[in-house]
């Protein structure tokens, strides 16, 4: 299948974190084919994170679930005439929108005999003797673009910070109290991925406490959609109160709320990767996922886990008693932001 590409379809992966790894194909797919127009597909949510990166030209939002939302989705892509669709995801879901619209090209991961027969272009996931092996996502993906013959243009990642997002997040830090000059603890402490990700509240209290005694950041508890108990009982269990809580607008504030911190406390979460992006320090507490799916860009991290047999396991849900977390001592998050700040 030769000849240059006029117009390329990405579908971008449903998770935040997997949308800023991804970051690199697009940079990829740009520097190949600079006259392409490169579109981006996905979570109308996810628009608001990758708006401003010169690597893409616009936004498809994905059409609801269902058969007429996967109908729906065929016909538009069929009316844009593309070339090559980039499917990022694995999901059967993900090709057979550009299968139906017969998009000549369609590159991605072959994981079963369903997702085999809707692409053109398939890479078979990692293995070694026969065994599947986890891969840093930025590389999978990377493996993607370079089967189209799209070289590699780092693995940096990258997002652009919206100036009306960054006004505003300033705007509300001054309305709690935070001077322009102090310099803030951003802390992250949903994951929705589901419970097992969850470093508990009271780990969370006692490592803001520490980093603002040993430090001097004053903590910034930026929960998402539905987190906001945690955020409540972080507080509670904080002495004297010093962490305050700033519900994010939407992904471009948190983006700006993370660009804003000297650093950043989470769970293994999307906000780890856009401080990735940022170039800002974090420290990141794991419990149930593979440390080896992100183990890139480890210079500005410390990655704390508990060695425990269980782990990783990827439930979402512990069927135990969650020891990959309630085992990690707070502690060590002070140490790992402290020496991630040189004090």
């Amino acid at each position: 299948m030769s000849g240059a590409p006029s117009r390329i379809l990405v579908r971008v992966p449903t998770w935040v974190g997997d949308a800023v790894m991804a970051t690199p194909v697009f940079r990829a797919l740009r520097a190949a084919h600079p006259g392409a127009e490169i579109v981006l597909e996905g979570r109308p949510a996810l628009e608001e994170l990758l708006r401003g990166l010169g690597s893409f030209d616009r936004w498809l939002a994905d059409p609801s679930a269902g058969a007429r939302g996967v109908l729906a989705r065929a016909r538009r892509i069929r009316r844009e005439r593309f070339d090559w669709a980039v499917l990022l995801p694995d999901s059967p879901r993900a090709a057979l929108g550009p299968f139906l619209a017969r998009v000549p090209r369609r590159a991605g991961y072959s994981r079963d005999p369903l997702r085999r027969l809707l692409l053109t272009d398939r890479l078979d996931r990692p293995r070694r003797g026969g065994r599947r092996v986890p891969v840093p996502m930025s590389e999978r993906y990377l493996r993607i673009s370079r089967s189209l013959d799209c070289p590699d243009r780092g693995s940096q990642l990258e997002l652009a910070v919206d100036a009306g997002a960054r006004e505003r997040v300033e705007a509300r830090l001054r309305g709690l109290g935070v001077a322009s000059a102090e310099r803030i603890l951003v802390v992250t402490p949903g994951a929705g991925f589901g419970a097992s990700k969850l470093w508990p509240p009271e780990h969370f209290a006692s490592a803001c406490d520490g980093i603002a005694a040993r430090l001097g950041l004053r903590a910034i508890l930026a929960p998402g959609p539905g987190e906001g108990e945690i955020a409540a009982r972080i507080q509670a269990a904080s002495r004297g109160g010093a962490a305050v809580r700033l519900d994010p607008g939407g992904l471009a504030e948190l983006v700006a709320l993370v660009e804003r911190s000297a650093l950043v406390l989470t769970n293994d979460t999307g906000p780890r990767h856009i401080a990735v992006a940022l170039g800002r320090p974090a420290v990141v507490v794991m419990g149930p996922t593979d440390p080896e799916i992100t183990a890139q860009h480890l210079e500005r991290q410390r990655v704390l886990r508990e060695e425990v047999a269980c782990s990783p396991c990827q439930l979402k849900t512990c069927p135990i008693d969650h020891r990959c977390m309630t085992r990690l001592a707070p502690e060590r998050a002070v140490a790992a932001a402290a020496e991630l700040l040189g004090a």
